[in-house]
């Protein structure tokens, strides 16, 4: 029998997810007891490969979890956007038992790529890799913003190349590593429990085993694995947002009435006009998204561009659609028992996660006028 994702995130969510979402955001805490949940129901290794153990499932499977999590619990469905995005990195470079550990639902992994001196500029890394003694190698980094900061089982690290020419080296980091620390826990507007904290790294040492590729290379690899699955359930992450806003916008003024008319707001057709820029806005988003994933399924011309574009196109509405609901909720809106304003609160973030909306237009421009994507590129 095939594995049913979605009947599995849906009982996950139902169960766990749900239930837990308003405390891990007060709290801020790291929802520890829903990743192992998600373990528990086959998801960690949804698209590991089967040869690994894993359940073989491609973007779209991904992006369908990650959508239904994000208007469950923005803070959980993160911390999985980062693990899928660091698990397809691993699949094509990583090492067989960390690939098997992804696919048995038994590790946790996520991405430190931004630092602190080059801020959003992820493929610009000041982290340094530097040859040791008995053929170890050395990293030292400020790492800016990390996902599942001092909670993922290990991080794909980025650094200087080791030797090579090139603007990126990759590593596989575990979490352990003497040298690594995470610099304080995040108290963010938003997505308040994806402990995305910095993360130092004052001489942790590896070996050169733990290189994810070929030295100076890992700009390219990144584009090719891991940017992609960034991108794309980014989107699916703001989609998610905005369903879940626009079924929380639909369900207030279905039931809110204006008792001197007799009346329900959705009776009003200046609400119902709004609350259909809502729906409009959203279904637009998911065309955009099931496009870019065909066009990623298809290996049409134009999936470079998709890719490039859709966590664009998605952030901004998701942001859009969040100030609207905000709006034609009114007041309560404003009240945390209601649920909209964490939504609002977790709509805000995709737009300045690196590549930022504002880098995207750029690489949109880059590629639609045939240039190279990275000032210093040679195509």
């Amino acid at each position: 029998m095939s594995y049913d994702y979605a009947r599995a995130i849906q009982d996950v969510i139902e169960q766990f997810i749900r239930p837990r979402a308003a405390e891990v955001d007060r709290a801020g805490a790291f929802p520890r007891a829903n990743v192992g949940a998600l373990a528990d129901a086959g998801l960690l290794g949804l698209i590991s490969a089967e040869s690994a153990g894993g359940r073989g499932e491609g973007l779209g499977a991904a992006a369908h979890v990650v959508e239904r999590l994000a208007g469950a619990c923005g803070s959980t469905a993160m911390v999985l956007l980062m693990h899928y995005a660091a698990t397809a990195l691993i699949e094509a470079h990583g090492p067989k038992d960390v690939r098997e550990a992804i696919a048995g639902d038994a590790h946790l992994g996520t991405l430190a790529f931004s630092e602190a001196g080059s801020r959003s500029h992820f493929w610009a890394p000041l982290g340094t890799a530097v040859s040791g003694d008995g053929g170890r190698v050395r990293l030292d980094a400020d790492k800016s913003w990390v996902t599942s900061a001092g909670e993922a089982d290990s991080y794909v690290w980025s650094s200087r190349p080791l030797a090579a020419d090139g603007p990126m080296t990759l590593w596989l980091v575990p979490r352990d590593r003497e040298g690594l620390s995470v610099l304080g826990a995040f108290d963010g507007l938003g997505l308040r429990g994806n402990a995305s904290s910095p993360v130092k790294a004052d001489g942790v040492l590896v070996d050169r085993e733990d290189m994810l590729g070929p030295d100076g290379e890992g700009l390219d690899i990144a584009l090719a694995t891991a940017l992609p699955h960034f991108l794309v359930l980014s989107a699916a992450f703001s989609l998610g947002l905005m369903e879940a806003l626009t079924a929380e916008t639909a369900a207030h003024l279905a039931r809110t009435k204006l008792e001197h008319l007799g009346q329900t707001l959705a009776d009003q057709p200046m609400q119902r006009a709004r609350f259909a820029e809502l729906r409009i806005r959203t279904d637009q988003v998911r065309a955009f998204l099931r496009d870019a994933l065909a066009a990623l399924a298809g290996g049409r011309e134009d999936a470079t561009l998709r890719v490039l574009e859709v966590k664009a196109v998605a952030a901004e509405a998701a942001s859009e659609v969040a100030d609207a609901t905000m709006r034609l909720c009114g007041g309560a809106a404003f009240r945390k028992e209601c649920g909209v304003e964490r939504l609002f609160r977790d709509s805000l973030a995709a737009r300045v996660m690196a590549p930022t909306t504002q880098a995207l237009h750029d690489f949109v421009g880059r590629a639609s006028l045939g240039m190279p994507l990275f000032e210093g590129a040679s195509g």
